[in-house]
């Protein structure tokens, strides 16, 4: 597995954000991965649960401050589903993509 991949993006406009850690690869190396070594998903799970968790602790006074990241809704199995899903669909973009696809349905329709 590759652990030490790290995208950079910008954040906000004059700064970046160094992304690291398994969850830091496209969705095609994430297809691969999973397809080799089913277990590898649930590396890519974890990862996807701390970007999450890290993005509403950062989050602004008053932004996503009741968002329930595992809501009844969509349990923990359709979220590693919609990340699956969305990979499939899209492998040239970057699995954190998948990531952020499903933080914005976590957070409901028209937000």
């Amino acid at each position: 597995m590759a652990l030490g991949v790290m995208i950079v993006m910008s954040a906000q406009a004059g700064s970046t954000a160094k992304i690291v850690g398994i969850g830091a690869q496209t969705c095609a190396a994430f297809n691969q991965e999973i397809s080799a070594n089913q277990a590898a998903e649930l590396y890519f799970f974890a990862w996807a649960q701390g970007f999450m968790s890290g993005a509403l602790i950062r989050a602004p006074a008053g932004i996503d401050e009741d968002l329930d990241l595992t809501p009844p809704s969509v349990p923990l199995q359709a979220q590693v589903h919609f990340l699956r899903t969305f990979c499939a669909k899209n492998p040239g973009q970057d699995y954190m993509d998948a990531v952020r696809a499903l933080y914005h349905r976590l957070r409901g329709p028209g937000i």
